[in-house]
């Protein structure tokens, strides 16, 4: 069993009917959701502002995980990745989830409205909050990723 976690949750336009689908499943699931997107998919929004939210949320131990989802995901996970301790995975599989969390420690994880439909993002959630940091190589290639956002070179 998944331990609760607190999870602040957004999405663009695009993402609005999948963002619904997934914080009742995450809520039925006894996660604390906070959904801090908009509700209606007619507005076109910009996701910049969007990421930025949801990635302070879990800068600043609001949450211990934030969702975005977006048309396709790319562009929210650039803008996501910006904010230095920030790692957001862009997954459309649940094996893309496990090595997210796995490998890469993740912490926002990025879904792509018109890639995935609600059963497998909610797979993919499940995949996400199941898989735990392995540690080891992968710990010594994040503090390699945390120089990088530090402005230090590797070469």
């Amino acid at each position: 069993m998944i331990r609760s976690m607190r999870i602040a949750v957004t999405a663009d336009h695009n993402g609005v009917a999948l963002k619904a689908a997934l914080v009742g499943w995450l809520e039925g699931h006894g996660h604390e959701v906070d959904d801090r997107a908009v509700h209606a998919g007619e507005e076109i929004v910009d996701y910049p502002p969007l990421c930025e939210d949801v990635c302070r949320q879990v800068l600043e131990g609001r949450a211990d995980f934030a969702v975005v989802i977006g048309g396709g995901g790319s562009g929210e996970t650039i803008a996501c990745n910006k904010l230095g301790g920030i790692r957001a995975v862009l997954c459309h599989s649940v094996w893309g989830a496990e090595i997210g969390r796995g490998n890469n420690d993740g912490n926002v994880l990025v879904v792509g409205a018109k890639v995935v439909d609600a059963a497998l993002a909610e797979q993919i959630a499940e995949a996400w909050l199941a898989t735990p940091f392995k540690g080891a190589e992968h710990a010594r290639r994040l503090e390699m990723i945390a120089a990088l956002e530090r402005g230090e070179s590797l070469l």
